[in-house]
C-alpha cells in the first residue's frame, strides 16, 4: 500500500502548498482511495503537482463533518464523475467551535446522489471497512476540545458521532486511517490495535507536560507504528517523539509504503 499526503498543515516539498486540513491519497492492491479533501481546492492542485489524477479515484471517504476535511467535497464531485463518497449519516449536522464559529460542511451537497451515508459499521469490500465506534466503551475521556453540535436550538459538547475510521487489511497488515481522532486516539488505538495508524491526534492545544508524556507512553506501549499529522501539532509531535519510538510525521507531499 502507498499513502501520499495531498494536504496537511505542513509541507515537505516546494511542489505543494499547505493549509490547515487533511487529504490523503491511498493506493491499495485493488483500489485508489481519497480520504478527506481539506478545506479548499488545494488538495486537487497539489495532486496535479504530484502527478496524481483524482479522476481515477475509485471511492472517497470523509472522516467527519468538519470544514477542514470536507471543504473540498464540491471540487471532488466536479472532477471525479463516478466515485461514491462515503460519509457518516450524522456528518451534515451543524458543527461549531464554541457557539460562534460554524465549522461544518456545505449542506447544499447533502442531496448529491454520489454520497453514500454510512452507519456505525459499513463494509466497502472484503478488506475495506468503515467504523464509527459509537457503541464502543471508552477507557479515556479527553473531552470535546470546545467543539460543539447544535440541536433543538441548543449547543451541546460534540460526541463526534459523525466521525468514522477506515480499516484496510492487506498482505497480513492492518492499516487504520483516522482524520482527527476526536473520539480519542488512546481509545481508538486500543479498539483496533492496528499495525499502522495514520491520522491526527488532536493534541495541538495540549501543553507539553507530564500528561502528554503519559499519552505518548500509552500509545508507545502498542505494537502500532503511528504516522501523525494535522491536528497533532508539530511541537506536540516533537515532544512526544522523545517518548515514542514508533512515531513519524506525514507532511504534505510525503509518501509512505506499507
Amino acid at each position: 500500500m502507498k499513502i501520499t499526503s495531498l494536504l496537511e498543515n505542513t509541507a515537505s516539498s516546494e511542489k505543494v502548498r499547505n493549509e490547515h486540513g487533511l487529504s490523503l491519497y491511498i493506493e491499495t492492491g485493488k483500489h485508489k482511495i481519497l480520504f478527506d479533501m481539506g478545506q479548499t481546492d488545494l488538495f486537487y492542485e497539489n495532486a496535479l503537482s504530484l502527478g496524481i489524477d483524482l479522476k481515477n479515484v475509485d471511492f472517497a471517504v470523509l472522516s467527519h463533518g468538519h470544514y477542514d476535511h470536507g471543504g473540498g467535497l464540491k471540487k471532488f464531485l466536479e472532477i471525479n464523475k463516478t466515485a461514491p463518497v462515503y460519509i457518516n449519516e450524522f456528518a451534515f449536522e451543524p458543527h461549531y467551535n464554541g457557539t460562534e464559529k460554524y465549522i461544518g460542511l456545505d449542506v447544499s451537497l447533502k442531496d448529491s446522489d454520489r454520497i453514500v451515508f454510512t452507519e456505525d459499521e459499513f463494509s466497502i469490500s472484503g478488506n475495506l471497512k468503515l467504523f464509527s465506534c459509537n457503541r464502543k466503551d471508552k477507557k479515556y475521556n479527553l473531552g470535546s476540545f470546545g467543539l460543539t453540535c447544535f440541536e433543538n436550538g441548543e449547543f451541546f459538547p460534540d460526541s463526534f458521532r459523525h466521525e468514522q475510521y477506515l480499516l484496510i487489511e492487506e498482505s497480513g497488515k492492518k492499516l487504520l486511517i483516522s482524520g482527527c481522532s476526536h473520539k480519542g486516539i488512546l481509545d481508538i488505538t486500543d479498539w483496533f490495535k492496528p499495525d499502522v495508524l495514520i491520522g491526527g491526534f488532536h493534541f495541538s492545544k495540549l501543553p507539553l507536560d507530564d500528561t502528554l508524556i503519559s499519552y505518548a507512553k500509552i500509545l508507545g506501549s502498542h505494537k502500532t507504528h503511528f504516522y501523525t499529522c494535522h491536528c497533532t501539532g508539530v511541537e506536540q509531535f516533537n515532544f512526544m517523539k522523545e517518548h515514542m519510538k514508533k512515531l513519524s510525521y506525514l507532511s504534505c507531499g510525503d509518501s509512505i509504503l506499507i
